[in-house]
């Protein structure tokens, strides 16, 4: 998806990836509400530690969800567009999440 949408049109992604994103996104705030009341009743520190950690999993399995989704529709057309400067901004964005990713 592009920042602030530039040159796109304003949905982004197709609609059964953005179901599914959501939904994921939904478990994983209820997870999330689970490990703040574990930590607010002093649960054990490696029981958090692992909830912590899935949580970590489920929210890389969203964005591979959405990096797939990406490269398949609004990658794909950007390369396949005439506009170099697409194309080019849409390998840049996406050297960007790697290297992001790279730095955590």
């Amino acid at each position: 998806m592009a920042r602030n949408g530039e040159g796109h049109d304003n949905a982004h992604g197709s609609p059964a990836e953005r179901q599914q994103v959501l939904t994921r996104l939904r478990s994983i705030s209820g997870h999330l509400q689970g490990v703040e009341r574990m930590v607010g009743e002093g649960a054990y520190c490696i029981d958090i530690v692992r909830q912590t950690q899935a949580i970590q999993r489920a929210l890389d399995r969203v964005n591979a969800i959405l990096l797939g989704d990406h490269l398949e529709h609004c990658a794909t057309t950007a390369m396949q567009s005439g506009d170099e400067a697409a194309r080019r901004r849409t390998v840049r964005e996406i050297l960007d999440v790697f290297e992001m990713s790279s730095k955590m």
